[in-house]
This record gives structure tokens, C-alpha cells and sequence, in this order.
């Protein structure tokens, strides 16, 4: 890549408010697990990819794990994903190994300032919680900045119809998604969505990361609480739904 010129020194305290056109044209962390199941309390990981896509969207880096969970992949799980128990005992690292890399990865790339990108991000963040408590593994707090495509989505364009899904958000806004339910293809085409998502609404949303970051929660919030109402007007009085952001309560 041809270097670019320094930008002046910010003063202490003082950050820069990119245009929002441009809040995401940088290097970005983008992060997908594949599991056994939809219990963050008691899925395990089967597959993980963490990559790092440029200003254009171009692969910086890629680290993939394939992981033996310890328990059986159900027949369910594989049809999705493509990875049986035979093959994760055969091919994959252990899981504890694979935890602690991933945690250690993640921590690396926010530690560098790197937005982290992953969409329904209190499902793979809050499973790689309890997994890493599982595993002895000192897990990651409080994470910042996250971006999540699908709460933005939901926030900045409330009334289209249609699922919400990573597939049908990538049709909605041009990006390829070949092979979905891959932990590296939906990382990768989590990042291309963000950032469409981003220029698309730019008026919608806040101006730094920071201010993102905080304004998903809120947003997470008031759709857990929109959804919450509707179930329990509509299925079943004594619905809950899930709480917290980026990382379940």
C-alpha cells in the first residue's frame, strides 16, 4: 500500500469527527464464529475466522480455526456449516487452544485501534464469553469499538421488509456472499455490508466510532424492547427477550 501523509497531531482529548461517509474507510477487524448450535450458554465453536480488510476492502490478513468442540456437532448444525464430528475430531485443534487464540487475536486488533466488525455481534461475542470461561481463558471486556451491521440495519432502515439475515442484507446492498454459513466468507462479507450500509445512511448515523459504538446499544435496546412487546401482544405474555450489547447481559 502507498503511504499517505500524516494528518496533523490531534490535541490531548480531542478526537477526530471523520465525515460519516468515511467513518469505516479504514482498516477493519471483521469476525465470524460458526457453532454448534444457538445457546450462547452451551454452543461450542466449530469454526472462526478473524480478517482484516483495508480502506478498499481488500484482505490485509486472515486467521482461520477449525475446532474439535468436545461434544457432537448435531446433524443440524453440519448441514449448515458443512463440518461433522468426524471431521472436527479428526482435523481441528483443541478447543481450548482455539479459544485462547481467538481472544488473544481479537484482543490484538482492538488493542491496535481497529474497529471489530460482526454482525449480531451479542451472539458470537457472548458465546466466545462463556466459552472462554469454560476454557480458562480470560475473556474479552467490554470490546470497543464493534460495529454490528444488523442493528444498524434494523435502526437506519426500520421499515423495509424482508428478513434481516447477513444473506439478505448482503443482496440488499450489492455485496457478493458465496459460500454463507462459512466463518470467513460472513466475516468478510460482514465488513463489505458495513461499510455499504454506513454510505448509505450516512445522515443516520453518529459521526466517530465512539459515538457509533454507544449508539448501537441504545438502538439494540429499543429493538429488543420493540420485540419484546410484540411477542408478548401477539405469542406468548411472558416473553424476555435478550438484553445487552455487544455482549449479552
Amino acid at each position: 500500500m502507498s503511504a499517505t501523509p500524516r494528518a496533523a497531531p490531534v490535541p490531548s482529548g480531542h478526537r477526530p469527527r471523520l465525515s460519516r461517509v468515511t467513518l469505516l474507510q479504514r482498516d477493519l477487524a471483521v469476525f465470524d464464529l460458526e457453532t454448534t448450535g444457538v445457546d450462547v450458554r452451551t454452543a461450542r465453536i466449530v469454526t472462526a475466522c478473524i480478517a482484516v480488510l483495508d480502506p478498499t476492502g481488500a484482505l490485509v490478513s486472515r486467521r482461520d480455526w477449525l475446532a474439535d468442540p468436545g461434544v457432537e456437532i448435531p446433524e443440524g448444525a453440519a448441514a449448515i456449516h458443512g463440518i461433522t464430528t468426524e471431521r472436527a475430531r479428526a482435523e481441528g485443534r483443541s478447543a481450548a487452544e482455539v479459544v485462547g487464540e481467538i481472544v488473544a487475536e481479537l484482543r490484538a486488533q482492538l488493542g491496535a485501534g481497529l474497529p471489530l466488525v460482526v454482525y449480531n455481534a451479542p451472539y458470537d461475542l457472548s458465546l466466545l464469553r462463556f466459552e472462554a470461561e469454560r476454557h480458562g481463558v480470560a475473556p474479552l471486556v467490554d470490546p470497543a469499538p464493534v460495529i454490528d451491521p444488523l442493528v444498524i440495519d434494523k435502526a437506519v432502515d426500520r421499515y423495509r421488509k424482508g428478513k434481516r439475515t447477513l444473506e439478505f442484507a448482503a443482496a440488499h446492498y450489492g455485496v457478493a456472499l458465496d459460500g454463507a454459513h462459512d466463518a470467513g466468507v460472513d466475516a468478510i462479507a460482514a465488513g463489505h455490508v458495513a461499510r455499504a450500509m454506513v454510505e448509505a445512511h450516512a445522515a443516520k448515523v453518529p459521526a466517530t466510532l465512539d459515538e457509533l459504538h454507544t449508539q448501537q446499544a441504545v438502538w439494540h435496546e429499543q429493538q429488543a424492547s420493540n420485540f419484546e412487546d410484540y411477542m408478548r401482544r401477539e405469542r406468548d405474555q411472558h416473553f424476555t427477550a435478550d438484553r445487552g450489547w455487544p455482549v449479552r447481559d
